[in-house]
């Protein structure tokens, strides 16, 4: 039986692969018992505000005080998902009287907010909004981004620097927002001015459907898989404030804009390849 030189290559990037997907489920486990053990009855309200959080401890009280308890007549509720780290924001979580769950290390944004999906959906929550933990986003605008998926008129709503204002003053990442929605809209036939802002609202139905893989920079992967599926996208106007304080977890632009295309090049393949399923 021959074999190409590169299947020893093959074998051992298989393997490394499931190694990591094990890890990944044996952490996202630890954190779902983490949260059952905080939150035995948990029962979260029909909109679930979700925040993945990383050595965030100095910036996300303020953000965790200005979210509404209550949007369009619906119960507003928060979860904090903890990517690992040693700060204490769980204890700054439990002091506002939120919903945490803490995984053990951290693993990515993408890993803790699909963990976030998945309590959502089994507490209750009929609407999803995401929200950055640094203080970039205005809590105070989730009634305005949610207003779409709640009276039935959009699936996803995506929050757009572009269409209000962006306060900070990176002039490269400000390009690399332009550039990149326009990518994206070439491949999935969509009008969006910022595909890769993080201030999100759902349908739960739309997170039960669309697959989610990434580990970090799962912005685009989000948008594709859920065109791609026939979900309706929509945005809204925000402001984008410069950060409470620290750095982007993120990494530098040409490593960020890096990792971000080969996130959109990997996800508009896989949705390529298995097609509509809608």
């Amino acid at each position: 039986m021959s074999t190409t030189p590169w299947a020893p290559l093959a074998r051992q990037r298989a393997r490394r692969a499931r190694h990591a997907a094990e890890v990944r489920d044996l952490v996202t486990e630890l954190g779902r018992q983490d949260f059952d053990r905080r939150h035995p009855n948990a029962q979260f309200g029909p909109v679930l505000v979700l925040i993945a959080s990383y050595l965030e401890a100095d910036n996300i009280g303020p953000v965790l005080k200005a979210v509404p308890h209550e949007v369009h007549g619906l119960q507003v509720s928060t979860l904090v998902v903890v990517d690992g780290g040693d700060d204490g924001t769980e204890d700054i979580v439990a002091a506002h009287g939120h919903y945490c769950a803490r995984l053990p290390v951290n693993m990515g944004q993408g890993v803790a907010l699909r963990l976030g999906y998945r309590l959502a959906d089994a507490h209750g929550a009929r609407y999803v909004v995401t929200i950055d933990a640094d203080g970039q986003n205005d809590p105070g605008e989730v009634e305005d981004l949610v207003e779409p998926v709640i009276v039935g008129d959009a699936d996803v709503v995506i929050a757009s620097r572009r269409l209000g204002v962006d306060e900070t003053s990176d002039r490269l990442r400000r390009s690399g927002v332009v550039v990149f929605s326009e990518i994206v809209n070439r491949l999935t036939g969509q009008h969006l001015t910022d595909t890769s802002n993080g201030f999100r609202a759902f349908r739960i139905e739309v997170l039960r459907d669309i697959e989610l893989e990434q580990d970090q920079y799962q912005t685009a992967e989000v948008i594709i898989s859920a065109a791609s599926r026939g979900w309706r996208l929509d945005e809204r106007p925000t402001v984008w404030h410069p950060r409470t304080s620290g750095s982007s977890k993120k990494g530098h632009n040409v490593f960020f804009g890096a990792q971000y295309a080969r996130v959109i090049a990997r996800t508009w393949w896989r949705e390529h390849r298995t097609g509509p399923r809608r």
